[in-house]
């Protein structure tokens, strides 16, 4: 197989587990840093030029108490759990925004961004620049403790991050930097709670489903955002939710919906923030190995965000190309 490559854009990247799946009912997505670095994610960046540290896995740990209204606290599984991640994970993010490297988060389920996003949002705030959220997800995840219809945590990692009173004292002892309605845009939704709804439109964040992608396409959708996000000079976080994949691509999911996006529309998202070189941290979320077929999501997981990391097939010259 033949690689066509630029060799420019070098960045000096750090992969982080999360083995968590506390945010979810079903077991599994602990399992997925593991898949992923078995389908070869380091070695693909490196191939690409990329400077990579494997950070490992974060070491599970220990429950911590949560100051939740007894009735909010009933209505999220696995509360002391999540809430240990969501403070280790938020003081790992922090610390490798401040050093200065690009961190990819490999979960492990969606709730792990509360912790990754809120300490990139901490960073972003300290150095002065503007952090915008690209939540690539078939679920809003806008749930709260008085909407949740399944108790996960998993679905309410975005109302945490805009600042939810129900939901703040999972990170009591570390700045909550909100985000602004205007910074999160949720792309790929197809599946939203009736009472999530409300929440989104009286939040307003900006929402792409999977019926305006039908109708315009992804390149028209992701252009203007492109274009504003690089004009205000933004930190992009990706927040990459295997679920917003068709589940005849990528069945490694716990949470599959059907009606996703093509191979080739995930590709050109990819492929569109590459080309506007501005993604800055990055989760890979929900990928569940015991539910995959032979590896098949975790190899096209790693695929995608090798398209993030500018592998195409054929780049403006001068090229070079490599047998692998």
């Amino acid at each position: 197989m033949l690689e066509f490559d630029s060799g420019e854009g070098q960045r000096r990247v750090t992969l982080l587990g999360i083995p968590m799946d506390a945010g979810t009912s079903v077991p599994g997505a602990r399992m997925g840093p593991t898949a992923l670095r078995i389908a070869g994610l380091a070695t693909l960046l490196r191939e690409l030029g990329h400077e990579v540290e494997d950070a490992g896995d974060l070491v599970p740990p220990g429950p911590r108490s949560v100051s939740l209204a007894p009735e909010d606290a009933a209505a999220c599984r696995n509360l002391e759990e999540v809430a240990g991640w969501v403070r280790l994970i938020h003081n790992r993010a922090y610390a490798l925004a401040a050093s200065g490297r690009l961190p990819i988060f490999l979960g492990g389920d969606h709730a792990l961004s509360m912790g990754s996003v809120s300490g990139i949002a901490r960073h972003c705030q300290e150095a002065g620049r503007e952090l915008a959220v690209l939540w690539i997800d078939a679920h809003a995840d806008f749930n709260n403790p008085a909407t949740t219809p399944s108790r996960n945590m998993h679905g309410m990692s975005l109302a945490f991050l805009s600042g939810d009173a129900r939901l703040r004292p999972l990170l009591p002892d570390r700045p909550l930097v909100p985000l602004a309605p205007g910074s999160v845009h949720i792309f790929g939704l197809r599946s939203i709670d009736m009472e999530e709804r409300r929440q989104v439109q009286a939040y307003g964040a900006q929402a792409i489903d999977m019926r305006a992608i039908d109708e315009q396409g992804v390149a028209a959708l992701m252009r203007p955002l492109i274009e504003d996000w690089k004009a205000r000079g933004v930190h992009l976080h990706v927040s990459l939710d295997v679920d917003m994949l068709d589940p005849s691509l990528a069945p490694g999911v716990g949470t599959t919906v059907p009606g996703g996006a093509t191979y080739r529309e995930a590709h050109l998202i990819m492929e569109m923030l590459s080309d506007s070189g501005l993604t800055a941290s990055l989760d890979v979320v929900e990928l569940n190995p015991f539910l995959d077929e032979r590896g098949r999501s975790a190899r096209l997981l790693v695929e995608l965000v090798a398209s993030l990391f500018g592998r195409t097939v054929l780049d403006s010259p001068p090229v070079r190309m490599r047998a692998f």
